[in-house]
């Protein structure tokens, strides 16, 4: 069985720790990428991580991870609202997906209240900061075991 999983993160969130810290706080996405791996490896997990400004680099990223992944962890940025080519990539890899978000998506601006990747993910996570990737990973790892 394949023991790794695939961290997904798009667009902004190479800014993590600069961008709006009073929206998504002070650790950076090497500070996720390095929670997400400590996290990973207490269940015996690898993290292949990715992180892009371009659909098409997420995209080619998901597909990459049906050969040799065994889930998805993902906080799609603002692609979450606006991309159905990133829910049919979820959906054809069926992969179980974990959806991160590091704000209350459902206490912001009316058009954060939609993602079409939630109805093809195992589980949402919305508002837990960047403790809500750990919260992500320990829920792809149990059912990974399943």
């Amino acid at each position: 069985m394949t023991r790794r999983i695939l961290l997904v993160n798009g667009p902004n969130l190479n800014l993590l720790g600069t961008r709006e810290p009073d929206v998504y706080g002070e650790e950076t996405l090497e500070d996720v990428e390095a929670l997400v791996t400590r996290v990973a490896a207490d269940f015996g997990l690898e993290v292949r991580a990715v992180q892009s400004n371009h659909e098409g680099v997420l995209l080619d990223a998901i597909h990459e991870a049906r050969t040799d992944c065994a889930g998805i962890v993902i906080n799609p940025g603002a692609f979450t609202h606006t991309s159905v080519a990133l829910r049919d990539a979820i959906s054809a890899v069926a992969l179980p997906t974990a959806e991160v978000h590091i704000s209350n998506v459902h206490t912001r601006e009316e058009f954060r209240h939609h993602s079409f990747i939630s109805a093809v993910a195992a589980c949402v996570i919305v508002g837990c900061g960047v403790q809500g990737y750990e919260l992500a990973v320990r829920r792809i790892a149990t059912l990974i075991a399943q």
